[in-house]
């Protein structure tokens, strides 16, 4: 399969949350600095092309809870992909499938990575939805009728928009789907020195009912590294499941 190379890089809390209250203490931000210094910053381990989330954190990090503006009366779009024209050199896509993301322009600025926005899309997304996008200069991707179609997403990744390097950014359930897919080639971790004990927060990888198993995967450490600010970065190769 013709994809490109996937690492997914996050940063955690020591008890392995993305998410929670341990994000809102002062110091944890400047792990944060950190965590986008390797993957975005002017001397980074890692040279990206495009990195991708899933819909509730595009909408958290970026749409704010909009609601799209949709014109139900629009005239029918051509069907297929649509690729906006772009200046930019980085992507990035955020996994919508029924298309409810109100974005109101075509790219998104991550601290100083300015990136164009790719929507990737199932067929259940309306003509109104793509109407909009189209509107905006917003180039989306329809990958499968009902559910995601991970093979045809990264496909037209590499062929369509040439990104050769493609980082993943989670929430956990998406993490987790791509690692189950077998399209998850690195793991990058950065440990923060926090924690906040919850049980009601997302952790790096969760399954969802109906979309994944909880089939274990095993990983090979690569590189442990101590960093500022008591963080630890970890690196591992995916070996695959385990059954």
């Amino acid at each position: 399969m013709n994809r490109p190379y996937i690492f997914c890089h996050m940063i955690t809390s020591i008890d392995g949350k993305i998410d929670g209250t341990h994000k809102s203490i002062p110091a944890r931000g400047e792990n944060a600095f950190d965590f986008y210094q390797l993957a975005f910053g002017e001397d980074a381990y890692y040279h990206l092309d495009g990195w991708l989330s899933g819909r509730a954190t595009s909408e958290a990090a970026f749409t704010k809870g909009m609601q799209p503006m949709i014109d139900e009366n629009a005239a029918p779009v051509p069907d297929g992909d649509y690729i906006a024209k772009t200046d930019l050199t980085k992507y990035y896509v955020s996994i919508d499938p029924s298309g409810k993301l109100g974005w109101e322009t075509n790219s998104i600025q991550y601290r100083d990575t300015e990136a164009h926005v790719i929507e990737v899309l199932t067929e259940k997304a309306s003509n109104g939805y793509k109407a909009m996008l189209r509107s905006l200069e917003i180039s989306y991707i329809i990958a499968g009728e009902e559910l995601l179609d991970y093979e045809q997403l990264l496909s037209k990744l590499k062929e369509q928009f040439k990104i050769e390097t493609l980082m993943l950014g989670g929430g956990g359930v998406l993490n987790w789907s791509f690692i189950q897919a077998g399209f998850c080639d690195e793991v990058s971790m950065l440990i923060a020195p926090f924690a906040d004990g919850s049980a009601q927060t997302h952790a790096l990888f969760q399954t969802k009912e109906g979309m994944t198993e909880d089939i274990p995967v095993a990983f090979d450490l690569e590189h442990v590294e101590k960093r500022d600010n008591g963080a630890v970065w970890l690196r591992y190769k995916v070996i695959g499941k385990v059954e």
